[in-house]
């Protein structure tokens, strides 16, 4: 019997228990319906934004290296050239074939990367080849900021061409033994080069400076490859070429009664671009007020162009005004930063596909948003933080939750937040590095009050009262 109560006296407790709990989504985080209050927030006020430069930066080692000549009627002129390295066939030691050796053509093949911006129509492009005066040493880092000696005087190749970047073409390919065979090839450019070059600096080199890759170098130095501003007709553009070029000869040699048609390739495996920007009188405007209160435009450009500085200077003071109590606290459960490119920009040149947001660390380098950092258990990666333009609603978007949350706490001291743009290409992690690997270029509408697609950060929160 005694059993019996006591079990009678565990059931009713656990039933009053029960019956106690109203609202289940209430438990949790110390908040319940006389405490706390959820509110909407779209907030225009604590935004301050300003176009900045971006800087130096590395463009050796990339996948992608941009040869330019852009004239945006926005932004300015934009040029690229690139410096290369030439290699050895095999890169290591080379011995030309026997006999009386006779050079049919030479090409300077580039094969094109994804990611061309500009005018692929009506502009035409002529590409010249010149010798570097120094060396291009594979081992340093090269920033766009490197103005390369070259020998302007002695033109190796030219070519004038449209852009094609997405257009594949067939080739003769040379098979030893068997007739010549066309092959489709990957869309490419194929510029003549001079075949008393590629004769001098290879087939009648002496053993010594062909005994190594090295020595080889030390004598080429490598190409310098411009577009001839004079030549190309249009608006122009920006083309991105791959690191897997070379230089393809096509010779046939003599020997006796036996004569030998083939194909030797000499690799440029490693570019560098040179990036200069002469900036419009609109863009120098900005660049000249960028201490001077936000503005109602701010401009984003590739090829380390221009990145915005973005900041929410009175973002906690709106928060607080508006709360339950004088100490209550605020939980952020959505923050999203909207950013609209100025209608009627956008044509004929596109917005970038992709931008990007960080923040400096105390070394002043770029660092991810607690959103974007996988480290962070807030963060929902790269599809959830955000950052790609989406063409049905002409905007971007960022999820800054966890980033606004941390502000408000004081969990955070801000060094510099910046948007920038960032190549489309990671489609795993969000990526914060400057890059030169994108030529793509956007005009938003900044804090303009009168117009409806100024940025806006729209917030979620709820406000807690404290007991």
């Amino acid at each position: 019997m005694k059993f019996f109560r006591l079990d009678l006296l565990t059931l009713l407790i656990s039933l009053f228990i029960l019956n106690g709990c109203k609202n289940q989504d209430s438990v949790g985080l110390g908040i319940n319906s006389t405490n706390q209050l959820n509110t909407n927030l779209i907030d225009t006020s604590t935004i301050v934004i300003n176009t900045d430069t971006i800087g130096p930066l590395v463009t050796s080692g990339v996948a992608k290296n941009p040869l330019a000549y852009f004239i945006d009627p926005v932004f300015g002129t934009t040029v690229s050239n690139l410096a290369t390295d030439l290699n050895l066939p095999g890169q290591a030691a080379y011995t030309p074939p026997v006999g009386t050796i006779t050079i049919d053509s030479a090409r300077l093949v580039m094969n094109y990367a994804d990611g061309f911006y500009g005018d692929s129509i009506t502009s035409s492009y002529t590409v010249n080849v010149y010798q570097l005066d120094e060396r291009y040493n594979t081992d340093s880092a090269y920033y766009n900021t490197k103005q390369w000696k070259y020998n302007s005087d002695n033109l190796l190749g030219t070519l004038t061409f449209n852009a094609r970047p997405h257009d594949s073409i067939k080739i003769y390919h040379i098979i030893n033994g068997a007739p010549d065979t066309l092959v489709k090839v990957p869309p490419q450019i194929r510029i003549p080069i001079s075949n008393s070059f590629v004769n001098a600096n290879l087939f009648t080199l002496s053993a010594t400076d062909l005994g190594s890759n090295s020595l080889f170098q030390n004598l080429i130095n490598g190409l310098y490859i411009t577009i001839n501003r004079t030549k190309s007709t249009g608006a122009g553009g920006v083309l991105m070429f791959s690191g897997a070029d070379s230089l393809s000869v096509y010779y046939h040699s003599v020997s006796g009664t036996t004569i030998d048609t083939a194909e030797v390739q000499l690799p440029l495996a490693h570019m560098a671009a040179s990036i200069t920007h002469t900036f419009t009188q609109t863009i120098q405007n900005e660049l000249n007020n960028k201490t001077t209160g936000s503005r109602n435009t701010f401009y984003l450009q590739g090829l380390a162009g221009l990145r915005a500085k973005i900041s929410f200077p009175h973002f906690l003071a709106n928060l607080r005004a508006g709360l339950l109590k004088k100490d209550s606290d605020v939980l952020i459960n959505r923050a999203e930063l909207v950013i609209t490119p100025q209608p009627g920009t956008y044509i004929p040149y596109v917005p970038l596909p992709k931008i990007t947001m960080y923040q400096l660390d105390l070394a002043l380098q770029p660092s991810l948003i607690q959103d974007a950092n996988p480290g962070d258990a807030r963060s929902g990666g790269l599809s959830t933080f955000g950052g790609f333009y989406n063409p049905t609603t002409n905007q971007y978007h960022f999820i800054l939750t966890a980033f606004l949350q941390d502000m408000v706490i004081g969990k955070i001291t801000s060094y510099g937040t910046y948007i920038a743009p960032i190549d489309n290409t990671n489609t795993t992690s969000v990526d914060v590095l400057p890059t030169s690997q994108v030529g793509a270029r956007t005009v938003a509408v900044g804090t303009n009050a009168s117009s409806p697609y100024r940025i806006k950060l729209n917030v979620i929160y709820t406000k807690i009262a404290k007991q």
